[in-house]
């Protein structure tokens, strides 16, 4: 089976979601406001990654490429948002009457005709050097070794016969999250599918652009969009939230040109047809799993298991439409992450310090690597029985839940938390002397004490990871062909893209059969006639977790080898092994080359071997 194993690593760039976790009354002990105000907020949110920007491989004389993935914020598994009622109304301007069918057709026409003439225009005023590029033809296919037929983790898609249109969103007020604005887009779907939107079912990604199978019945209209946020459970205070939504037609994408590029009749992919594609098929898994970059997780796949530090690996999978030499396909595969585990922050933060918290008061570094691990994860609340409110740690209180006391009216009673929990809850805290966890804007923050916290499941790790906790979620992605072929078609068949109403809405076909691809078993290369010689060398020991007598013993060992296998290996270095730390690299290795120059005779013989023992988490060494 020919694929490529992806393991998406944090700290890699991945950007965090945004969520607006306003100071909503309710959980915690909380500063009354100066004066009341309409209470602003954010659902749940479910990140969609970027539209693809980057180059896709697959040329026509080229093998396939295995796609780079985007990277993107933290998501949330589940519901889009937890948003019950919804009341809105679709409006156009008073004063501009509503355009008849013959009248949207035209404009239609007049927007296809001036892209038509806009891209004539384009390419007569290019300039000639683009005119006369020509690409270098391929040499030819090799004929070197056993033919054979391998199985490929690519799955065939049928190119749809639709005419896809694009719209261009704009959301007011704007917000950062991408699950406030699929909310939005969800609802108005869900009331104005049947009517405004002529029945069809817009794939949209999140931000700005919107994409239907077929025209709209209007060029641009105005709908208003009420959000009625019911996170808190029955009974809770709800939370509405006005919307305004325009949907204006921008342009009619092209299948035309992505149909002569797999047929080998032009050079480029079009990149916007691929992207269009890539998300309508990504509207369903956003829907039903945890998306991260261009890879979705959940539980449901398997293989959960501890990294140490309150961490735990997720199997997820990648997706990605790819134009190949035998068409369009869907490239898809396994990979693993880390998500922070769903415990209560009590056991998180005894899993981050490895000891028991209870034994002594927490000391200075102690609070600082707890601010660090949490800031930005979200929790819920425990003490008020379903109604679990969400909330996004800002930081950590400098005084603890016994000395911190807050107003709570505006005559400026003070009470400490302590006794606004019994008061209120009827809840007596039990670790008095730990500090709280701040929520909320600094204006006006939330104190909850830790033990009435849990973290809320489905958040990515996005912070480096230990070394162990490296080798462990790497050794969770090692498995044989077999047991990912399995995996990869489960995963397929659990998508069931046959009845995906995206799917089926812009005529996507996708096989569930791993495509089948030409190969060529190459013969093993021929031995050497002569084994190599190495007179001259040295070796530097950039890792502190090896000693240098086995640093030492690992070069004389190898040099051994070495002559056992028919090389003439000088056994004694040049200089001694020596050891170094890892910041210093640059310097260590040009003062050794100095001395190993001045040690060499006659003057001018240069280091046959250089040996670096490099440290396991230290991926920087490997561009010096």
């Amino acid at each position: 089976m020919v694929r490529k194993r992806r393991t998406e690593l944090p700290g890699g760039g991945e950007s965090s979601e945004s969520q607006e976790a306003g100071g909503e009354q309710g959980s915690g002990a909380q500063r009354p406001p100066p004066q009341q105000q309409k209470q602003g907020g954010g659902g749940g949110v479910v990140q969609r990654p970027p539209p693809l920007q980057q180059q896709h491989g697959g040329g026509r004389g080229g093998g396939y490429e295995g796609g780079g993935r985007g990277y993107a914020p933290q998501p949330q598994y589940g519901s889009r948002g937890g948003y019950g009622e919804v009341r809105s109304l679709a409006s156009t301007s008073s004063q501009t009457a509503e355009p008849t069918p013959q009248q949207v057709a035209q404009q239609i026409e007049q927007i296809s005709l001036q892209q038509e003439a806009s891209s004539s225009q384009v390419v007569q005023l290019a300039p000639a050097s683009s005119k006369w590029v020509r690409f270098p033809l391929r040499p030819g296919k090799g004929s070197l070794g056993i033919r054979c037929v391998v199985k490929a983790n690519h799955f065939f898609a049928q190119l749809p016969d639709k005419d896809l249109h694009q719209y261009d969103v704009s959301i007011t007020p704007e917000v950062a999250s991408r699950g406030v604005n699929r909310a939005v887009m969800e609802q108005l779907v869900r009331l104005y599918q049947e009517s405004h939107l002529g029945k069809r079912l817009p794939a949209y990604d999140g931000r700005k652009s919107l994409y239907t199978a077929g025209p709209l019945p209007f060029v641009t209209k105005e709908f208003r969009i009420t959000l009625v946020d019911e996170d808190d459970g029955p009974g809770g205070a709800r939370r509405e939230r006005d919307f305004k939504v325009v949907i204006k037609l921008a342009a009619r994408a092209d299948l035309h040109h992505l149909g002569m590029f797999l047929q080998g009749r032009q050079a480029d992919a079009p990149q916007e047809a691929l992207q269009v594609l890539d998300i309508v098929l990504r509207e369903l898994p956003t829907t039903r799993y945890f998306p991260v970059g261009r890879s979705f997780y959940a539980p449901i796949f398997g293989r959960r298991q501890t990294l140490g530090d309150g961490l735990e690996s997720w199997r997820g999978f990648y997706k990605s439409i790819r134009p190949t030499q035998m068409g369009l396909s869907l490239n898809n595969d396994m990979c693993s992450t880390a998500f922070i585990e769903p415990l209560p922050v009590i056991e998180f933060v005894t899993q981050l310090l490895n000891r028991n918290v209870s034994a002594r008061p927490l000391s200075d570094a102690d609070r600082v690597e707890i601010k660090k691990a949490l800031r930005g994860v979200k929790v819920e609340v425990t003490h008020r029985g379903n109604m679990r409110r969400k909330y996004r740690i800002s930081g950590l209180t400098s005084q603890t839940a016994r000395e911190l006391t807050f107003p709570v009216d505006e005559r400026g009673t003070m009470k400490s938390v302590v006794e606004y929990f019994w008061e209120t809850y009827g809840f007596a805290i039990q670790h008095i002397q730990w500090p709280c966890l701040q929520v909320g804007n600094q204006q006006r923050p939330n104190y909850l004490p830790m033990e009435f916290c849990k973290i809320v499941e489905g958040q990515r790790y996005s912070k480096s990871l230990k070394k162990e906790q490296i080798t462990a979620l790497q050794r969770v992605t090692c498995q044989r062909p077999s047991e990912t072929e399995k995996d990869i078609l489960q995963t397929v068949r659990q998508n069931a893209y046959a009845d995906d109403l995206y799917a089926k809405e812009f005529g996507i076909k996708i096989s569930e059969k791993l495509a089948s691809v030409e190969a060529r078993i190459l013969p093993a290369p021929r031995k050497m006639v002569n084994g190599g010689t190495v007179k001259s060398w040295i070796c530097i020991n950039f890792s502190s977790d090896v000693r240098d007598s086995v640093a030492r013993g690992f070069c004389t060992e190898l040099a051994q080898m070495c002559q056992i296998s028919g090389m003439e290996f000088n056994i004694d270095p040049v200089l001694p092994a020596t050891s170094a730390r890892p910041d210093q690299v640059e310097r260590v290795l040009k003062a050794r080359f100095h001395e190993a120059m001045t040690e060499l005779q006659p003057p001018g013989k240069e280091l046959d071997l250089l040996i670096v023992i490099l440290p396991d988490n230290n991926g920087s060494l490997y561009g010096m």
